[in-house]
């Protein structure tokens, strides 16, 4: 039985998808459990994406209750998760969009069983089919997405990455990253500044740790050297902007975090942010390979604590939806619509690291009192939605109080002011952000967290699907529509080429 019920929501039975009523608790060992009872499949338990109680309803203060889009692709029939397109249950717009490019891979992960000869098929869409899933995704109403990411499979085995990235451009994303092994842009640099010069904003390179084994165990091969080699090109082209993105695996490389932040700080040149992803399980992981392995945000931000010797700590961060207030208040006193990172409290977290004038890096939490500025800007907020602009500005300069001189002056004034992108990427070229995202698996599915999903894939058939639910439900039903078999490919255009870590 249950310790103590903290909510109560939905869920999926992992084995035959069915959605169940689920309650999210803490059980006589003090760790928070999503359960849910199937007729067919019996009891199933899983640990939550926030395991700590504590921490747990410290997340929960963060919550803003978001608006879905005026224009959703799909009905309502099914019920949720089942009508992902988006449909009018959602409660979140779209904040940053991701359209993979293609299931093909230079690497074979023993992670991951996605690539193109393991499904047998190649996903691929084309340039036209994907310049209507752009449009489709701008033509969301109220704000579109200003963010898209290329992913796959592997992005950059496309030739053509580069138009698809200028295309992007072309279609209003004032902001354009690539997911990447780096494989390609560390042996080619003319290919990566061909991205660059198509209008990419952001490289976002998987990168696991420092040791060599660690590849080996998730990606098969060594790549550490190439990982240092795309930063290497990065700041030979000058490129400001990449994101080092962690599969965190516990017992793997978990212990790696202090080392890769304090990389990312001594390279904070080229390295924009850190962003850890807890591993998620697809398919029929067992209960062992999910105990041995399985970690989470509340688990990251203690292991952050421990092994920056506090530079960091757990306290630093704050839910993805503590921003809410700001560009909502922002938005309004201008007159614009601004996206709004309503994501559920326990998607991720983050925190901005800020280095001062004598090259010492300080979280922004103590450099600001980031929960009297939020509270001040949601008064803000508050009092513009009611039509009274001048007590909306002022209580919006009000809060300016709780911002220490230095970081006030050159950082937040220029984005209060303008709520320009320019104004946005002055602030994140002075700081190193560090994040958690945690993406769901239909073990710890939380249809609740789900409909307030802002990360969304655009597809070919039309629909924007929330990123948990595709990976985890409609993916393969997807791309088999519009798949090609991969005997087929290979007859016509060969087999693709895999890297093995021997330099060439």
């Amino acid at each position: 039985m249950p310790k103590e019920v903290l909510s109560k929501t939905f869920s999926l039975c992992p084995h035959c998808l069915r959605v169940l009523p689920a309650e999210i608790y803490v059980d006589d060992d003090g760790v928070v459990k999503i359960g849910r009872k199937c007729p067919e499949h019996g009891f199933i338990s899983e640990v939550y994406t926030f395991s700590d109680p504590e921490l747990y309803k410290w997340a929960l203060k963060y919550e803003h209750e978001g608006k879905g889009i005026d224009n959703p692709r799909t009905e309502t029939i099914r019920g949720c998760p089942f009508d992902c397109g988006i449909c009018p249950n959602h409660k979140s717009h779209t904040v940053l969009a991701i359209i993979d490019v293609t299931n093909r891979c230079n690497l074979r992960c023993p992670v991951c069983f996605a690539y193109a000869e393991a499904m047998g098929y190649v996903y691929e869409p084309s340039i036209e089919q994907i310049r209507e899933m752009l449009r489709n995704l701008r033509a969301n109403r109220p704000v579109p997405p200003p963010a898209i990411q290329f992913s796959g499979g592997e992005p950059t085995v496309r030739d053509d990455l580069p138009e698809i990235v200028k295309l992007a451009k072309e279609e209003g994303f004032r902001h354009v990253e690539v997911d990447t092994n780096g494989i390609r842009l560390a042996k080619d640099i003319n290919y990566y500044k061909k991205l660059l010069d198509a209008g990419m904003s952001t490289v976002y390179l998987q990168f696991d740790g420092f040791r060599e084994d660690i590849y080996i165990a998730t990606r098969g091969v060594p790549l550490l050297d190439i990982k240092m080699k795309v930063i290497e090109n990065a700041r030979k082209l000058g490129h400001e902007s990449i994101v080092l993105v962690v599969t965190l695996v516990k017992g793997v490389n978990d212990d790696e975090l202090g080392k890769i932040i304090d990389f990312a700080l001594k390279n904070s040149d080229v390295i924009r942010c850190v962003n850890v992803q807890p591993i998620s399980f697809a398919g029929r992981a067992t209960e062992l390979e999910r105990s041995r392995l399985r970690i989470n945000t509340s688990d990251f931000m203690k292991l952050v604590e421990e092994q920056t010797n506090g530079l960091i700590t757990r306290w630093d961060f704050r839910p993805v939806p503590s921003v809410v207030p700001v560009s909502r208040a922002v938005g309004l006193l201008k007159d614009k619509k601004y996206v709004e990172f309503t994501t559920s409290p326990f998607c991720g977290v983050a925190t901005f690291l800020i280095k001062n004038k004598g090259g010492m890096w300080k979280p922004i939490t103590r450099l600001v009192d980031v929960d009297e500025f939020f509270n001040s800007m949601e008064e803000a907020a508050s009092e513009a939605e009611k039509g009274h602009k001048t007590r909306a500005l002022i209580k919006a300069l009000g809060g300016l109080r709780h911002v220490k001189w230095g970081l006030l002056k050159d950082l937040i004034i220029p984005i209060l002011k303008t709520g320009s992108y320019e104004a946005l990427g002055k602030f994140m070229r002075r700081v190193v952000m560090i994040g958690c995202m945690h993406f769901m698996d239909v073990w710890n599915f939380d249809l609740k967290r789900m409909e307030r999903c802002v990360i969304h894939y655009a597809l070919p058939d039309g629909t924007i699907r929330p990123f948990c639910s595709y990976n985890s439900i409609h993916r393969v039903e997807v791309e088999k529509k519009f798949s090609i078999p991969y005997e087929e490919w290979v007859k016509s255009r060969g087999k693709q080429e895999v890297y093995t870590g021997v330099q060439s």
